[in-house]
């Protein structure tokens, strides 16, 4: 069978993709015993076969796939930094695989490349310890400056992206260089960012920005609840209403699906049932996803309250059948995630794809 793409072509609204974020690597462990790991303590687990990497790549990994970067018309950069080691010219070496361009990611030496140790227990809870000493922790607005001929050759066919695990500034810095240049500007952050980055502005310098339930509540102040989710939604929507009234909100909750939102239309897409391998990455295959049907032309929302079919219409349904599908691996990024796997997986699921989409779906040159 030959390979499926969406189609990228003059008619499309973005040719290529730059963004700045983690780049990097890490392990699982399952530990023995679901007792809280102690101060003092040393603890047998089993190393598993789980490959873990970073959010940007995860992201950008998913819209090179779909949009068949190095193939396609389409170009995928990254920018960022990792360490001069085995781990970074690894992780280097995978995004290239990929049709990722990486002349823009440097290595440093002395530092080594970002790292996360995860561990599990038996009941599912679990933690991390990620490296603070990292590469990716010097990545810097000189860093992002490189990215400026892209920018401003590409103009508002560019779609620039600001993804966790490096500075908020050098993050800043990129969405304040594609707002120059009328680029789409995409981002995510983690929980704990999100005060700083409203404080500086950052939702104001956004055209999207992905969050999960956790994070969405940190912008409202409000907890979501699958009861009450009505009312969590038009907090989400009377917050860009009131704060950045342009913006488009993608907000992921794990089993109970996805909602993509503007100031005046809000749609859900309900996650499929399926056997969760792991949920690690999810969120950002979403992303991915929803990025690669905004760079084809798919369009991000329908008017509409409810879901009426098993028809796949929109960014936010592609974007959710592809995190669907990647939790059936157990690695963050699913290796094998492409156009056809999604068809396929759609198809077992009983969905169809509605015309209008399925007219993006094209042959690899």
């Amino acid at each position: 069978m030959a390979m499926q793409v969406l189609r990228i072509d003059s008619a499309s609204p973005f040719h290529s993709l730059i963004g700045v974020g983690g780049i990097g690597t890490g392990c699982v462990f399952s530990l023995d015993g679901n007792q809280t790991l102690g101060r003092n303590e040393s603890r047998a687990g089993h190393l598993l076969d789980v490959r873990d990497y970073c959010k940007l790549h995860i992201i950008i990994h998913y819209v090179s796939k779909l949009l068949g970067a190095g193939q396609s018309e389409f170009r995928v950069r990254a920018i960022g930094r990792v360490g001069d080691d085995a781990a970074g010219r690894q992780v280097v070496k995978a995004m290239n695989e990929v049709g990722i361009e990486t002349s823009l990611v440097h290595r440093v030496a002395g530092k080594p490349t970002l790292f996360s140790v995860c561990f599990q227990y038996p009941d599912g809870c679990g933690g991390n310890i990620t490296t603070d000493n990292s590469a990716a922790g010097t990545v810097s607005v000189a860093d992002v400056n490189a990215a400026t001929e892209t920018l401003n050759t590409g103009g508002k066919r560019v779609i620039a992206l600001a993804a966790p695990e490096v500075p908020l500034s050098a993050r800043f810095h990129l969405l304040h260089l594609a707002t120059r240049t009328g680029a789409f500007r995409a981002a995510s952050f983690t929980s704990g960012e999100i005060t700083n980055a409203r404080g500086m502005g950052m939702f104001q310098l956004l055209d999207l920005v992905a969050l999960n339930e956790s994070e969405a509540a940190e912008v409202v102040n409000m907890r979501f609840s699958p009861e009450a989710r009505e009312t969590f939604v038009a907090a989400c929507q009377e917050f860009i209403r009131a704060s950045c009234p342009s913006l488009r909100m993608v907000v992921s909750t794990g089993a109970n699906g996805a909602y993509a939102l503007t100031s005046e239309i809000s749609n859900y897409c309900p996650a499929p049932k399926i056997k969760v391998a792991s949920t690690a990455g999810a969120g950002d295959a979403l992303l991915g996803g929803v990025l690669a049907a905004l760079a084809t032309g798919i369009q991000f929302v329908k008017p509409r309250d409810h879901v009426t079919s098993n028809a796949l219409e929109t960014a936010l349904d592609l974007g959710v059948l592809l995190a669907s599908y990647k939790c059936l691996s157990p690695h963050t990024i699913h290796p094998g995630a492409s156009l056809i796997s999604l068809i396929d997986f759609a198809r077992a699921l009983g969905l169809t794809f509605a015309p209008e989409l399925q007219g993006f779906f094209v042959e690899a040159a």
